[in-house]
């Protein structure tokens, strides 16, 4: 018997059953989780989908790998854009205007980021637009101490067609200008979850 042999196997097992949970899922699914589905270890999950992630890397594969806070999903790769960028364009136009597409921008490139930092660069009231941004699942909030942040989420991701978020274009230009910005800030404004629950609160009566 060659164990190499099935060793190798199983390991082709492990990968194609990979391709296939992502495949169904459609949506991040956690390192751990993964692993759960597989029956592995987390070790040999993430050296699965190392290897899922070098042969999506070929040329001839429409596929790659997109990676957030541990999760990982299956999205189609950026130099496909022109297949697909007329119905992303009609899907994200439809109901984002201006002031979100600012705001979203903002969340992409500054994040994580509270609500008090955005509006302290937008110069306005933003907790309606974040409101609808999260309805739209294209950012999500986390609490971080005494206040929300908030980030672009994985469909976000999806959407603009990269593997990281790091991977938007001039992304460490824009986090040396956030940087710049927030130190620069001598008076801040702050706020705390309770303030902004009793905000949106106020806003749903």
């Amino acid at each position: 018997m060659d164990i190499s042999h099935t060793a190798e196997e199983n390991q082709g097992n492990t990968i194609a059953a990979l391709e296939a949970i992502l495949f169904l899922y459609g949506e991040a699914v956690e390192v751990k989780t993964i692993a759960r589905l597989l029956r592995v270890l987390e070790d040999d999950a993430r050296a699965a989908l190392t290897h899922l992630q070098t042969e999506l890397a070929r040329g001839e594969r429409g596929l790659m790998l997109l990676e957030k806070h541990d999760s990982y999903m299956l999205v189609t790769k950026p130099q496909f854009a022109s297949f697909l960028e007329a119905f992303v364009k009609d899907d994200l136009k439809e109901d984002l205007t201006p002031a979100a597409v600012e705001t979203l921008s903002l969340i992409a490139y500054f994040g994580p980021i509270m609500r008090a930092q955005i509006d302290y660069v937008r110069g306005v009231n933003s907790s309606f637009i974040l409101r609808n941004l999260l309805i739209r699942g294209l950012i999500e909030r986390t609490n971080k101490g005494n206040a929300y942040v908030y980030e672009v989420t994985t469909d976000f991701l999806k959407h603009m067609g990269v593997a990281h978020i790091s991977d938007l274009p001039r992304y460490a230009e824009y986090q040396e200008m956030r940087h710049n910005i927030f130190e620069s800030a001598e008076s801040l404004p702050t706020e705390s979850i309770t303030d902004e629950k009793k905000e949106e609160t106020s806003q749903e009566n």
